[in-house]
């Protein structure tokens, strides 16, 4: 087997949608601390985080923390004080973006590289294997030949990539465009979400461009990527050295955690009966569910791979940045709040669905064949296009329930002055003793003996609102009487006793690391927010050029022609400029 496990990590704003994800099938879960963690709105206590990880260990899933902004000088005491507390409740690692908090005498706790330090390049990756750091959270924007040659150079760490979710159109940890604009740092958790704002498109002359259809690129969303789904390439990915398979969406609900996670847990359990060198972290896992996942029927703004096979067109929708859903028809004729429509083949429609046309989100409020009733009028400009989506599909979410157990072995046998029960948790390549007990009681020959080993055989497998599951039960002994009382009591024993709180076996002190040459890596950016100097607001590899048909490898045109500036409705102006050496676009001031 492998020391690279595969796992299906999925994000927790909560406990509550941390136990979803869990539910739903989760190998580990990323959830954020009280302070310094990417998503202000996303921290949690101390003491609720215990409560995360108890449940979790309980169903063999892993908890990783997500302490990953950049610290002020006095932060770091609280960071460190905080970082302790995490691991004493048994956190299982920190995913971390500030590389100064290596020079600190750290407990043993296993350390991920946030994406934020701009994994992209097998030396970035080698210098954070050296560091210390047990895996590295790749940079969205590669490949699979740039994901499958760092695992070629640097083998030895585990590689974690982001599958499905929402996209920063900056190379995380370069952007600093809400930092300068909004005084809102991005690398602090407060983010502005300048790349989901919208922006008129100048050409050289401060004239607007016009897009394909000869009309004015006017106010729109030219920044916003469509969400990641790379669900159709977990093998490609797996093959390139990727390990851990991230959802992205720390503040999301529980009803797109629920979703998003069952859909790729189906995926990879799709794939694992055909990997030879793998193995699975969680305790396998018996599920049961009310509804077919759907990424389409929970937040979604489209679909892009994002670069994995190479530059596409179409990766940002320009018209919205909020959540399309699915497409279910065309608009014929908008009459008040009365809409006749053509609904593709297969699709109902139910009363309180969230429909969406253009930039304009209603809802259904009666359906009589193809007429639709809705909230509210719609305004002219909104019925163009006339696409209709659906963003909310109501009794999709009311059947978004997901039930996990965790199948155990069970032996009952007799001894010499009583019984021994045994539990043992099924895992995939053996199987791992839950609990074992002997309990004194007389050997009492049944009257039935075929009703006495039923009733043993039934009682011990009532595990009822319990985390487990009977999958085989031995019984090796002969058919005594028993009360079932009794049983259930030896039963409750074994399953109530059950704690675990496992830390991660291959940690290591790290204040061994504290003469590796921070400054140096300083120096190339990875570390403080302070030291942006002179780089731009934003770095991106998506590029407007290659959007609008003009790329100037592929399909070049005059340079004075090309658009060069985003202006914002209040007037700001920033400035474009491309790197197409190294296939970038840039984003300053004016």
């Amino acid at each position: 087997m492998t020391n690279h496990p595969l796992q299906i990590l999925s994000p927790a704003r909560d406990k509550q949608v941390a136990q979803a994800a869990i539910q739903a099938g989760a190998d580990a879960i990323y959830i954020g601390p009280p302070a310094f963690g990417a998503r202000q709105a996303a921290g949690n206590s101390i003491d609720d985080l215990s409560e995360v990880v108890n449940y979790a260990h309980t169903y063999g899933v892993q908890v990783l923390v997500t302490l990953n902004t950049l610290l002020h000088d006095d932060e770091y005491s609280e960071a460190l004080q905080m970082i302790q507390d995490l691991y004493h409740i048994g956190v299982d690692a920190l995913i971390i973006q500030d590389l100064h908090l290596l020079d600190f005498d750290l407990p043993p706790i296993r350390l991920h590289a946030s994406t934020q330090c701009d994994n992209r390049t097998p030396e970035q990756v080698a210098r954070l294997r050296d560091l210390g750091f047990k895996r590295v959270v790749l940079a969205r924007e590669l490949s699979i030949d740039e994901i499958r040659a760092i695992h070629q150079s640097v083998p030895d760490i585990e590689l974690e990539a982001f599958v499905h979710g929402a996209l920063c159109v900056s190379y995380s940890g370069r952007c600093y465009i809400s930092e300068v604009l909004a005084n809102r740092s991005a690398n602090r958790g407060a983010c502005a979400q300048f790349c989901r704002m919208a922006y008129d498109l100048l050409d050289s002359s401060m004239n607007e461009v016009l897009d394909a259809d000869g009309q004015p690129i006017h106010q729109r969303y030219l920044l916003s990527l469509q969400d990641l789904d790379r669900s159709a390439y977990l093998q490609e990915l797996i093959d390139a050295g990727v390990t851990t398979f991230k959802i992205e969406g720390r503040l999301k609900d529980a009803d797109y955690v629920t979703n998003i996670t069952a859909y790729y847990r189906e995926k990879l359990d799709a794939i694992i009966p055909s990997l030879q060198h793998y193995n699975i972290p969680s305790l396998q896992h018996s599920i049961i569910r009310t509804f077919t996942p759907d990424p389409s029927k929970t937040f979604h703004r489209g679909a892009t791979d994002y670069f994995l096979h190479g530059r596409t067109p179409h990766m940002a929708n320009w018209s919205t940045p909020k959540s399309t859903g699915e497409y279910i028809g065309t608009l014929l004729e908008a009459r008040g709040n009365t809409l006749r429509v053509r609904l593709n083949p297969g699709i109902v429609l139910h009363n309180g669905d969230g429909l969406t046309i253009g930039t304009e989100g209603f809802s259904v409020n009666g359906i009589e064949g193809n007429i639709i009733k809705i909230n509210k009028p719609l305004t002219p400009n909104s019925l163009t296009p006339n696409r209709l989506y659906r963003n909310l599909d109501i009794e999709f979410t009311k059947s978004l329930h997901s039930e996990r157990r965790i199948p155990v072995d069970i032996l009952f046998s007799e001894t010499e002055d009583g019984f021994e029960l045994t539990y043992s948790i099924v895992n995939q390549s053996s199987n791992r003793q839950l609990s074992n007990r002997q309990f004194a009681y007389p050997h009492e020959a049944a009257k039935n003996p075929d009703k006495a080993l039923d009733t043993i055989r039934t009682q011990l497998a009532k595990l009822g609102d319990t985390p487990y599951i009977a999958r085989h039960i031995t019984l090796d002994t002969k058919p005594y009487f028993i009360p079932i009382s009794i049983l259930n009591e030896w039963r409750r024993s074994i399953v109530e006793s059950q704690k675990t709180k496992d830390r991660p076996s291959d940690s290591k002190p790290l204040s061994t690391l504290n003469d590796s040459g921070l400054s140096t890596l300083n120096a190339s950016g990875l570390s403080t927010l302070s030291e942006r100097g002179e780089r731009s607001l934003m770095e991106c590899r998506y590029c407007l050029l290659f959007e609008l048909g003009h790329c100037r490898k592929t399909n070049p045109y005059p340079q004075d022609k090309e658009p060069r500036y985003l202006r914002l409705k209040t007037g700001k102006l920033l400035r474009l400029t491309f790197d197409c050496k190294n296939c970038q676009m840039l984003v300053d001031q004016c």
